[in-house]
């Protein structure tokens, strides 16, 4: 195989979010997280409505679409208002 034919099969990792970024992890069933940092070669991420974090693949996250992060905003509003997290 020639280099440029590797090149082009090589996937770069993902650019790292910014803290507090909401993210979806197709790793694991589309799960929405929030960006909290780097684990080695994994992401961590935290439920939304707080949580134990859970490290990611990079190349298995994807930014949160609006109505994810729509979804998501309203459940921690939701669950604030409740009483279940601060």
């Amino acid at each position: 195989m020639s280099e440029e034919n590797t090149a082009a099969h090589r996937q770069e990792p993902p650019q790292v979010p910014l803290l507090g970024t909401l993210l979806v992890d197709t790793g694991h069933r589309n799960r929405v997280g929030e960006f909290r940092g780097v684990s080695g070669p994994y992401w961590s991420l935290r439920p939304v409505c707080g949580g134990t974090e859970w490290e990611a693949e990079p190349v298995n996250v994807r930014a949160a679409e609006p109505i994810e992060r729509l979804r998501a905003e309203t459940a921690r509003c939701n669950a604030r208002s409740a009483g279940r997290i601060l």
